[in-house]
């Protein structure tokens, strides 16, 4: 694995891969390098606008000829659990099938503020948008011939995942809140949720006990990009409202960080690559942080199936939705 590049990428022609977060930074980029190899990309994105002028930009820098890029822009706000509903009843409109889902978007250690649900907004955009978007969107994977035979949910989290606890008493913050603190659980639960769903896939494998054949050809797999010098830090630090918060975080985004083109190979790689359900994706470097992908295995409290279930539970009955497996 040491070394892979998108260019080792297969084929995508006919497959369908939507990208949540399209318009910038690791998106972005995923976006690229999935329509350069013949993927038609359903660009998920808040903003319709920026998801617009983005895929323009795509078109005018890629080295392949415009006509052949398969860029389709479609607003979910991850913020909004009615967004993510209409995305998804669009989608199911216009396509057949969804080969890889790439839940990509996030937020990073902003003010504690509440989703247009009422859940704090770094936990319900980066794992409760994404677990209802992923169970709203499961038919149209189990329905695909996805990469390899199997359709992919790739979901991203962070190094920062080691720093977060979960405390189900208090999800979304409401007796205390600590910035960094809650992006770091908002990243634990995405891979919570990641290898919940694998397990969840390998039970329903073969039948459900009471006489329905249940073999759902999806397969889910999480990943870190490292250090990646993307907008998200600048956004994070704009919205801290320090200034030197914003010279630091240039600092290190220039000292530290790798490109987001770099950035997005772990995603790019658990999408295409031969790599088992339930795996995790990240940089092969220094501390994990930079390089080519590969695959680790990220902290014990990842791994905790009762937490896994309690967090499937509550994200059920939080967001209405359930998935059919």
């Amino acid at each position: 694995m040491s070394g892979w590049t998108a260019d080792e990428m297969p084929r995508l022609d006919g497959k369908t891969v939507v990208v949540t977060g399209a318009n910038s930074g690791l998106g972005y980029e995923g976006t690229r390098a999935f329509a350069e190899r013949g993927a038609t990309v359903v660009m998920a994105c808040r903003s319709v606008e920026r998801g617009e002028r983005a895929a323009d930009e795509i078109r005018r820098e890629s080295g392949v000829d415009r006509a052949d890029l398969e860029l389709d822009v479609r607003e979910c706000d991850l913020a909004s659990l009615d967004s993510v509903a209409a995305f998804a009843e669009g989608l199911a409109d216009g396509y057949d099938a969804v080969d890889v889902l790439c839940n990509n978007a996030g937020v990073m250690a902003i003010p504690r503020g509440e989703t247009e649900d009422g859940f704090e907004t770094q936990f319900g955009v980066n794992h409760l948008g994404h677990f209802a978007l992923t169970g709203r969107l499961f038919p149209l994977l189990d329905g695909a011939e996805g990469v390899g035979g199997e359709a992919r949910v790739v979901t991203q989290s962070s190094g920062a995942h080691e720093q977060g606890e979960m405390d189900f008493t208090d999800l979304n913050w409401e007796r205390s809140y600590g910035k960094w603190k809650a992006y770091g659980r908002s990243k634990l639960a995405n891979l919570l949720f990641a290898y919940e769903l694998q397990r969840r896939i390998d039970d329903a494998d073969g039948g459900d006990g009471q006489g329905v054949t249940v073999d759902p050809a999806v397969r889910s797999v999480a990943c870190h990009p490292g250090y990646a010098a993307t907008n998200l830090q600048h956004r994070t630090a704009e919205e801290s409202g320090n200034p030197l918060m914003k010279v630091a975080m240039t600092a290190a985004n220039a000292a530290l960080g790798q490109d987001a083109a770099t950035g997005a190979l772990p995603m790019l790689y658990a999408a295409t690559a031969d790599v088992d359900g339930g795996a995790y994706v990240e940089p092969s470097g220094f501390m994990n942080m930079r390089g080519t992908p590969t695959v680790g295995r990220s902290n014990d409290a990842s791994y905790d199936r009762a937490d896994a279930r309690k967090l499937w539970e509550y994200s059920e009955e939080v967001t209405g939705v359930e998935f059919p497996i």
